[in-house]
C-alpha cells in the first residue's frame, strides 16, 4: 500500500538535497573538481574504513547494554541488523533503516518490534546528547557560525523533550494505558487492543540498565565511538594532504564531524546526498580550503562512510535470506513475517 506521508517526507528531503547540491556546485570549476580526485593518497582511506567499522562495532556493543535488561544478545546477532539498517538508510529517506533494523532483530531475537524500537529511540537520544557535548568541546577550540549553534540548541531541546516524555510515560505506565484506552474507546476493539499492546511493549523497552557501572561503560563507549567517527575525517584529511597544505590541525576533524552530523538530522534525500556534501564543503571553506577541493573531499569521505557499510549491509541481507527491496517498500516487511511473541525474555 502506498503511504502518502512517506512520499511527502521524501519530496521535502529531495527538495532540500537539491538546493544543497545547487549551492555546493555554485560557482565551482567542474574541471578543477574532477581533477582534484587524482590528488589524494587513497591508501589513507583504508585505516579510515577500518576505524569506521570499529565505531559500528562499538555502537553494537552499546546497543547490547540497552537490550540486556530485556534479553541478552550476542554481538553478531546485533551487528547484522545494524548493518542492514544502514544499508536501507542509504536509499530510503527519514531514517527508515531504523525500522528495518528493529524488524530484523525482532525476527532473529524473537522480541516484540515495539520493544526493540524503544531501545533504538533511547540510543539516538544518547547520540544527540553525545554530539552536543562534543559540540561544547569544539566551541572552546573554534567558534562556530551562529546557525550551527542554533542547530545545536534545537537538537538539544528536541532530544531533552523526547527524553522527558519517555521517562514520564514509563513512570506513569498504568495511567498512560488508561488514558490511551479512554482516547481509543470510540475505535474498533481489535484496533484498540493492537495499539495498546504496541504501546505497552514499547514502554517495556525503556528499562534501566542492569548494573550501575553499565552507565559508565555506556558513556565511555559513546565517547570512543564519536572519537572514531572523528578519526575517519582525520585520515581523509591526510589523504588529501589538507593538514599540511592549509595548516590544519586535528580539531578540524571535530568541526567536520559536528557540522556534517547536522545533515543527518535535517530532512534530505536517501544517503544524505546533498546536505552532507554541502555542509562538509562549507566546513572546509571556513578553514581556507578552496570550494573545488572541499567538494571533492566531501564526495570521497561520503563514499568512505557509506559504500563499505552498504556492501556489508547487502552481505548481511543475503545472509539473513531477506530482500532489501522488499524491506524498503514495506518498512518492517509483510505482516505474516512479524514474529509472534509475548514480550517475555
Amino acid at each position: 500500500m502506498n503511504n502518502p506521508k512517506k512520499y511527502k517526507i521524501s519530496a521535502i528531503g529531495i527538495l532540500i538535497s537539491g538546493v544543497c547540491i545547487y549551492l555546493a556546485l555554485w560557482k565551482i570549476d567542474v574541471e578543477g573538481t574532477l581533477h582534484a580526485f587524482k590528488k589524494p593518497n587513497y591508501w589513507f582511506l583504508l585505516p579510515a574504513i577500518m576505524v569506521l567499522f570499529f565505531s559500528h562495532f562499538l555502537r553494537t556493543l552499546r546497543w547490547r547494554y540497552l537490550l540486556d535488561p530485556i534479553k541478552r544478545m550476542d554481538i553478531l546477532t546485533l551487528f547484522s541488523p545494524l548493518m542492514i539498517g544502514y544499508a536501507v538508510n542509504t536509499f530510503m529517506p527519514a531514517h527508515l533503516g531504523e525500522f528495518s533494523r528493529a524488524y530484523v532483530l525482532s525476527k532473529r531475537g524473537q522480541l516484540p518490534l515495539a520493544q526493540i524500537a524503544a531501545t533504538i529511540v533511547i540510543e539516538r537520544v544518547i547520540d544527540v546528547f553525545s554530539l552536543l557535548v562534543l559540540m561544547l568541546l569544539v566551541f572552546r577550540i573554534y567558534r562556530f557560525p551562529e546557525w550551527v549553534a542554533k542547530s545545536g540548541y534545537i537538537m538539544f531541546a528536541g532530544s531533552a523533550g523526547l527524553l522527558i516524555l519517555l521517562m514520564f510515560l514509563k513512570i506513569t505506565t498504568s495511567a498512560t494505558m488508561k488514558f490511551m484506552h479512554f482516547i481509543l474507546k470510540p475505535l474498533p476493539k481489535t484496533f484498540n487492543r493492537e495499539i495498546e499492546s504496541t504501546l505497552l511493549k514499547f514502554l517495556s523497552g525503556i528499562t534501566p540498565l542492569k548494573r550501575w557501572h553499565d552507565y559508565i561503560t555506556m558513556s565511555v563507549l559513546s565517547v570512543i565511538m564519536w572519537l572514531s567517527y572523528c578519526a575517519v575525517f582525520y585520515f581523509c584529511l591526510h589523504a588529501f594532504n589538507f593538514m599540511e597544505m592549509y595548516g590544519l590541525n586535528w580539531s578540524v576533524s571535530l568541526v567536520l564531524l559536528v557540522i556534517t552530523s547536522i545533515a543527518i538530522v535535517v530532512p534530505s534525500s536517501p544517503g544524505y546526498v546533498g546536505t552532507y556534501h554541502y555542509l562538509c564543503q562549507i566546513s572546509l571553506i571556513m578553514f581556507g580550503v578552496p570550494a573545488d577541493s572541499a567538494l571533492t573531499f566531501a564526495v570521497v569521505v561520503h563514499g568512505v562512510t557509506f559504500i563499505p557499510v552498504f556492501v556489508a549491509g547487502l552481505f548481511f541481507v543475503h545472509r539473513e535470506g531477506m530482500s532489501l527491496l522488499k524491506m524498503s517498500k514495506h518498512g518492517f516487511g509483510s505482516r505474516e513475517d512479524m514474529p509472534v511473541t509475548t514480550g517475555e525474555s
